[in-house]
């Protein structure tokens, strides 16, 4: 299915207006599809596999911004540390850890958002609320805290989304006032991202509306 170049558009507009920062979701789709959108100008993309985010990185124009968006696993942090942009899902101190040594490694700066559990779902990751404070008290020469990252649950009830984006923003207001390295929330994607941006969204992740559900 080719890019949808409408929706994007559309949608660019929308989040530029609102000064929200669109990642386009573009896990297993081809190199074709995302070159297509990087030659309407847009560089945030976002990938959810290791192996896969390096295959496409080799290939494409080295000015794109990679944002690694699934559940990053310590032992594959080295494969992509010497170009990520933004990491989204850092869910444990030990991950910060070996972000911090990779990115040491290659002497860069590398940052992350903390991924914060906000979904009534077991099955979603992230840090509880009591223990962000902790992680955020740990200082790291090469790993810079930017932000935090939550997923709602998969409901079609939208005043449940909206109440665990409010609880989101609610934790990143109180600890921005402390922390000024604080300043991007991402939180909403194809299904919820309105809401997300309504709640305090600057930060969302756009897969299928703009390259097509995934075969």
């Amino acid at each position: 299915m080719p890019v949808n170049k409408d929706s994007y558009q559309q949608i660019q507009k929308e989040l530029f207006e609102k000064n929200v920062i669109l990642v386009a979701v573009s896990k297993t789709k081809p190199v074709a599809d995302i070159l297509e959108l990087y030659n309407l100008g847009h560089r945030d993309f976002g990938e959810n596999y290791v192996q896969e985010l390096k295959e496409k990185a080799e290939q494409l124009p080295n000015d794109i911004r990679w944002h690694y968006i699934g559940h990053l696993q310590s032992n594959k942090v080295k494969q992509i540390a010497s170009f990520v942009h933004l990491i989204h899902g850092v869910d444990s101190l030990s991950l910060l850890n070996e972000i911090n040594k990779q990115a040491a490694k290659n002497n860069l700066v590398i940052d992350c958002l903390l991924q914060v559990h906000i979904a009534q779902e077991e099955t979603k990751f992230g840090l509880e609320e009591d223990e962000l404070t902790n992680v955020l008290l740990c200082k790291f020469a090469n790993v810079k805290i930017c932000g935090l990252m939550g997923m709602a649950s998969f409901s079609s009830d939208m005043e449940k989304v909206r109440n665990e984006f409010r609880y989101l923003k609610n934790i990143f207001d109180k600890l921005k006032t402390h922390d000024s390295r604080l300043t991007t929330l991402s939180m909403g994607m194809s299904a919820d991202y309105k809401i997300a941006i309504e709640e305090g969204s600057n930060m969302v992740r756009i897969g299928s509306i703009i390259f097509g559900e995934r075969g």
